[in-house]
Formats: C-alpha cells, sequence, structure tokens
C-alpha cells in the first residue's frame, strides 16, 4: 500500500476541533481494486491530518469468479479528529459495487447508514449469483438505510471515453470514479492521487490521464448529486496529535522497519530468509527494499531452507531473521529446535491466519500461541513477543532482536492477518532515544582454553564466528557437553543442559506489566494480547465511562510473562480474556498464576467488535453500571455504537503508539 508522511506542526498538535469519526467500507468484486482504492483514501485521509484504521478483508483466491458472493473484496478504514484505535464496528457508508458486495456487507451498515450501489451492475445474471429473488435496489428493502443509486459503470465509460480505451479497460477505471466521489463526500485533495497515477503509469500515460479523468469525473458527480440527493459534504477536522514526523505503516511496514533499526542497535547486519505465503509474504517484499541497511534477502525453495538459511547466517555472525504463517511456522518447528539446541539469535515472525491446516490465508486469527509456545519438539523454551497493532510492530521488533542477540535464543514475535494487513499513522521516533545493545563477538581464545559453551551471569554462551582463529567448535542438534560442547549422552548432562536452557529463558529481563486503563484492582479486568487492543481499550474506556469497575491488561512479553503479572492479576475479583482462538492465552494465565480466568473466544476470521467486549464486561458485572442494575445489555444507556470515542492520544506508555498522520 502506498505510505503518507506529514509533519505535524505545534499549532496542530494543540487544536481541538470537534470530536468526529467517520466508518467507511469500499465493497465489490475482488477484481474491482477495492483495496488499491481504501488504500488511496487512507493515504488522502492521512494527509488530511486525521487519525486512521484499516481492516482490509479479501478473499483467498487469486480472481474469485465474478460476481459471487465469496469472491466479494471490502476495504473498511475509520477515520476521524480524534484517537482511532479500531477499525469501526459499524460502517456509516457502504459502497457497493455489485450485488454480492451489497448482499455480504449490508447488515454491518448501522442503521440510517448510506449506501451508494453501481446499478449498472444490478442486472438479472448478477443478482442471480448473489441469490438475490428480486433487485433490493427497487423492492424496499434497503428502506432502513439511505440508498443512492447511479451507474457508476457507465458513467465510468462516459468519462474515460476521449482515450479509446476497450470496454474492458475502461471498466477498471470505475475504481477510481468511485475514489474520486468519496474525495469530494469527505473534502479530501486529489492531487496526491493524481500524483500517484502519473507515477505508477509512467509508461502508460494514455492509462494514467483515463484514470485521472475518471477521478475527476467522480469528484464533479458528487457536487451534483448534493443538489438531490442525502450525499452531502463532511469535513473531518485534523485529530490533535504530538508535533513531529508521522507517517502511515501497515504491520509488514513496521515490523520490517523495526527489524532494520533493532540490527543497527545491535551493529550487525541481517539476513532474512523466506518463503511466499499469506499474509507474511509482504515483510519480505519490503525488507527486500531496505538493502542499503545492511538487509540481505533470500526467497528459499520452502519453509525449511528459509529458516535453515537464517540459522547458518547467525552461525556466520549475522542476525538470521525468518517469517510465516501457521502451516510454514509448523515445518519450521524442527529447525527452530536446532536454533535453540545450539544457542543461536534468531527472529521467527509469526503472521498469524485462520487454522488449521491451510484454513483461512486471508483471514485473521490468534490461535497460535500455543504453537509459539509450546509447539517444538523436546523441552524447547523459546521467548514470544506479540505486537498490539501495526504501529507497535516496530518498537516490538526491535525488542525481539534484542532478546535474540543479548541472550543467545530464537524469538517469536506474533502478529496476525489484521495487523500485518491493517494501516495506522505512526509517529517517526528518534532512534537516538534508544538505547544501543551493540554485539560483542568473541574474537580472542580466553584465558584457560575456548569452551563454546560456556555461560556469564545471563546462561548466555558466546557468539563465536566461524574462521576466528583458535575459536573451532562443534555445532549441531544432537546434545552439547556442558561448556566443551562436544556430543554427549550422560543422563546427567542432559538434565543439566535442559535445566540450563530452561533457566536462561526464565531469567530473560522483561518489563512489569503496567496497567492500560483503570485500577490496578478491582471487580474486573480484561487481559488480552496481540491485535486486540483496539477493541478492549474502547470497550473498557467506555464501560469506565459508564461508572463500571474494569480496567484493562495487555500483555506483549506472552513468555517469559512479567514477573509481576500473577500478583496484578490476583487483585481483580474477575479476569475475562477475548481472544481470536479457543482460549489459548486463558489456559495459559491459569498455568502460570492458577487464576480463574474466564475465556472470550471468536474465531470468526473477524476482528473483535467493540460492542462485543462491551456486551461482556456488562455480563460479567451483573449489569451493575456506576451503582445502577441494567436488567440486560439492550437497555444499556449510549455510548454503545461501535465507534471511537474521542479522546486524544499521545505516544505515552499506557496508550497504543498509534495515532494521526
Amino acid at each position: 500500500m502506498a505510505t503518507a508522511a506529514h509533519e505535524v506542526t505545534p499549532a496542530e498538535s494543540s487544536a481541538h476541533p470537534p470530536a468526529d469519526s467517520i466508518v467507511v467500507r469500499f465493497a465489490g468484486d475482488s477484481g474491482d481494486g477495492m483495496q488499491l482504492t481504501g488504500g488511496q483514501f487512507t493515504l488522502s485521509t492521512a494527509l488530511a491530518g486525521n487519525d486512521l484504521a484499516t481492516f482490509p478483508d479479501f478473499p483467498a483466491e487469486i480472481r474469485a469468479p465474478q460476481g459471487t458472493l465469496f469472491g466479494v473484496s471490502a476495504f473498511q478504514i475509520n477515520f476521524g479528529s480524534t484517537a482511532i484505535e479500531t477499525a469501526g464496528d459499524q460502517p456509516d457508508v457502504l459502497v457497493a459495487m455489485n450485488p454480492a458486495a451489497l448482499k455480504t456487507n449490508v447488515q454491518a451498515l448501522k442503521a440510517g447508514g448510506l449506501i451508494i450501489a453501481d446499478e449498472g451492475e444490478f442486472g438479472e445474471r448478477n443478482l442471480a449469483k448473489a441469490k438475490y429473488d428480486a433487485n433490493p435496489l427497487t423492492d424496499g428493502s434497503l428502506d432502513k438505510w439511505q440508498l443512492m443509486s447511479f451507474n457508476i459503470s457507465q458513467l465510468t465509460l462516459d468519462a474515460v471515453k476521449p482515450f479509446g480505451l476497450g470496454n474492458k479497460e475502461a471498466l477498471r477505471c470505475k475504481n477510481m470514479w468511485t475514489l474520486g466521489l468519496a474525495l469530494w463526500m469527505f473534502d479530501r485533495d486529489r492531487q496526491p492521487i493524481v500524483d500517484w497515477l502519473k507515477s505508477k503509469f509512467a509508461k502508460a500515460p494514455t492509462l494514467a490521464e483515463a484514470n485521472i479523468a475518471a477521478l475527476n469525473a467522480g469528484h464533479a458527480y458528487g457536487e451534483t448529486a448534493e443538489l438531490t440527493g442525502p450525499m452531502k459534504q463532511h469535513h473531518v477536522g485534523v485529530a490533535p496529535v504530538e508535533a513531529g514526523l508521522w507517517r502511515t505503516v501497515t504491520g509488514a511496514d513496521s515490523i520490517s522497519l523495526g527489524l532494520v533499526a533493532g540490527t543497527q542497535l545491535a551493529n550487525i547486519p541481517m539476513f532474512f530468509g523466506g518463503y511466499p505465503i499469506t499474509p507474511a509474504s509482504a515483510i519480505l517484499h519490503s525488507l527486500s527494499r531496505l538493502k542499503e541497511f545492511g538487509v540481505t534477502t533470500f526467497q528459499a525453495e520452502d519453509e525449511i531452507a528459509a529458516i535453515a538459511s537464517a540459522i547458518g547466517a547467525s552461525f556466520a555472525g549475522q542476525l538470521g531473521v525468518t517469517s510465516s504463517s501457521g502451516p510454514g511456522i509448523a515445518l519450521k518447528g524442527e529447525a527452530m529446535g536446532l536454533a535453540i539446541m545450539t544457542e543461536l539469535p534468531l527472529v521467527i515472525v509469526n503472521s498469524q491466519r485462520g487454522g488449521p491446516s491451510t484454513g483461512l490465508p486471508t483471514k485473521t486469527e490468534q490461535s497460535d500461541l500455543y504453537q509459539a509456545v509450546y509447539g517444538r519438539n523436546g523441552d524447547a523454551p523459546m521467548p514470544v513477543i506479540a505486537a498490539r497493532s501495526p504501529a507497535d510492530a516496530f518498537d516490538c521488533a526491535i525488542e525481539a532482536v534484542r532478546i535474540a542477540v543479548q541472550y543467545m535464543t530464537p524469538v517469536m514475535l506474533l502478529t496476525d492477518g489484521y495487523i500485518a494487513n491493517a494501516a495506522e499513522p505512526w509517529k517517526v521516533p528518534d532512534i537516538s532515544s534508544y538505547a544501543p545493545f551493540a554485539v560483542e563477538f568473541l574474537d580472542t581464545v580466553p584465558e584457560g582454553g575456548f569452551e563454546p559453551y560456556a555461560r556469564n551471569d545471563e546462561l548466555k554462551r558466546p557468539w563465536a564466528r566461524p574462521g576466528t582463529p583458535g575459536l573451532l567448535h562443534r555445532i549441531g542438534g544432537i546434545e552439547k557437553k556442558q561448556g566443551t560442547g562436544n556430543i554427549d549422552y550422560s543422563p546427567e548432562n542432559h538434565q543439566a543442559m535442559t535445566d540450563i536452557r530452561k533457566a536462561k529463558i526464565d531469567n530473560i529481563a522483561v518489563p512489569d506489566q503496567q496497567i492500560e486503563l483503570g485500577n490496578d484492582s478491582g471487580k474486573l479486568v480484561i487481559v488480552g494480547w496481540g491485535s486486540t487492543f483496539g477493541p478492549i481499550h474502547q470497550a473498557v474506556r467506555r464501560a469506565r465511562g459508564r461508572g463500571q469497575d474494569v480496567s484493562h491488561v495487555h500483555i506483549r512479553h506472552i513468555w517469559p510473562m512479567p514477573k509481576n503479572l500473577g500478583a496484578l492479576l490476583k487483585g481483580f475479583d474477575q479476569i475475562l480474556v477475548p481472544e481470536m482462538n479457543t482460549g489459548q492465552l486463558k489456559t495459559v494465565l491459569r498455568d502460570q498464576f492458577l487464576v480463574d480466568a474466564k475465556p472470550l473466544n471468536k474465531v470468526s476470521g473477524q476482528p473483535f467488535q467493540i460492542a462485543e467486549i462491551e456486551a461482556a464486561i456488562f455480563a460479567a458485572l451483573g449489569g451493575d453500571v456506576g451503582g445502577t442494575v441494567w436488567p440486560n445489555a439492550d437497555q444499556l444507556p449510549e455510548p454503545f455504537s461501535g465507534h471511537d470515542d474521542g479522546h486524544t492520544k499521545s505516544d505515552g506508555a499506557t496508550l497504543s503508539p498509534q495515532s494521526a498522520a
């Protein structure tokens, strides 16, 4: 996705516009360019200074059959003049490019929301593919919403007619016509999109001009449609944020930049060995463009070769990094054990998706936590870190690099499909504010001789690069003798080495767990990890606004866990753990701290909605809202709408570092 950067001035950062947020969903056939449309609308929104969060939602098929329900591709963006934590529960505006897009998305639209439909695509054939018995644009079934339907296809053909394109090529411009209309609706500048089109089609200027004409035609249509229909232009003010340079990032972008920053802080080059898999492939693509920072990228023939090459690079004195999703992580399992046995630094990024097996390649899930913590043969402990948002992935990647090189261990960094593909604004940090952790290789023979499995106070073994005089040593997957690293099958040695490997990971220094929102004791704590941060944070904020005694804890260090976490959790009467799995973190918390954690599970391939967690809070507290007992959730007072609430973000410790561009 294209990115945007914006320098926020002190005047802008101190402005306080009225709190306002809008959720827009673009939906169409998987060949209609909805992801590109959403990405470019995101770019213009960032340049306008709004805070935002996006949710790309597309099918797994490269090109699903046209007009079918399972071939619908959608892109949702929540943007506003206030802090945005999620992509929004319910869209205010739905742009439906065909009947299938309408059918699969309209029930998510809030009551009274606006539907913009391309009536040119609502012919009998497409209606039948979407399993409509009658045309919903005319049968009254959409009366609970505002409806504007016009023939976008024909309007696009008219706009690009002067350029002599064939019918098929001309219709490919209709996403730009739609984007032009959306830019008008929300008072956006077209020039950045025009510049992008000229750059994209630099070798095909006719296509560039045709798409620009379609963009301008859609914008002009909005000005005309305002006179006769429910479509009104709506300006959303700049979100107040800290002064500085901001840019939009996806999770894949953020991880890539964080890995580069981490290796720069460690003062070593990086080798990335990867194999294409959804949704992790974007990290390989991103890192391949950063060669000037000492990054070598290698697309291997399979997942095993990818991680094996990264382990080899670590043995040679670089930081090996590999990336995959659940099925590929399973294939890498034996090699992870090799990295643990050889005690070499390695970063493994797991962009989780719906499973098991091939599962739901393009849908999000958090079902690999067990795999990350326990999923290797033998006792094979490994640190695990989880990013909470696209912007947070930058710091998590640096932390993964730090632990890997400081303790000579592989580290797994968990994200998911939502984090990997979604975009949000990120304040570009001052890298000088990060403490360096430069690697110290062993380059001379110590007094008393060289032992490759000697230990320092942190139980870290020395990192000796091959070819260093006097430091020749054995490496491999067979059990090592303490100190010398020679092969040793003895029971006593295996017990000792297993205990040492466990103790090294258990004693890794991780920060104490903080409260994200609320008090450090009370009636209820919502404990989350990964991409559930946004909906949990907003749900807890609203509940506390109604007087409910609830707090939010979000865990970054999944293994080892913060030392104070057990005592912190025991200060609450109830513990609720929302997860996009069947209760994996809940089980780990019960095991480690003997607390009665209760699950809130969702495995639909879609992120949690704010309202779902609000309802769970209400149910857990028995309807006690600020001293008023409400008999059921349907009677809860507002806000219960699924929009983010108004508050100003910073990049401080208790809020996610996602803020307005």
